[in-house]
């Protein structure tokens, strides 16, 4: 299992408590997740299922660069965490 939490910055717009899911990719592992709280969906991933430019998703602690490619592979016991990326000054 897949552990995925979603930040408490995504949460105020759409609850969805962290979740323990299948999947062999991070794809795989966002979409199951995001099964339990589609409007949520709107908020993590882009016209072109793509993670948003002000979304950081992390896996094990370790911010995944590529926004396009979710085929990173993931093993039982991975942690994903899903951020509102804040910019400005």
């Amino acid at each position: 299992m897949i552990e995925v939490e979603f930040a408490p910055s995504l949460r105020r717009h759409v609850d969805c408590p962290t979740q323990a899911v299948m999947g062999a990719t991070l794809g795989q592992a966002l979409d199951a997740a995001l099964r339990g709280a589609p409007a949520l969906a709107h908020y993590v991933f882009d016209d072109q299922h793509c993670i948003r430019k002000h979304v950081a998703v992390f896996v094990n602690q370790q911010m995944v660069r590529d926004r396009q490619d979710l085929q990173f592979a993931l093993a039982a016991g991975d942690r994903v965490l899903v951020i509102q990326a804040l910019s400005g000054g």
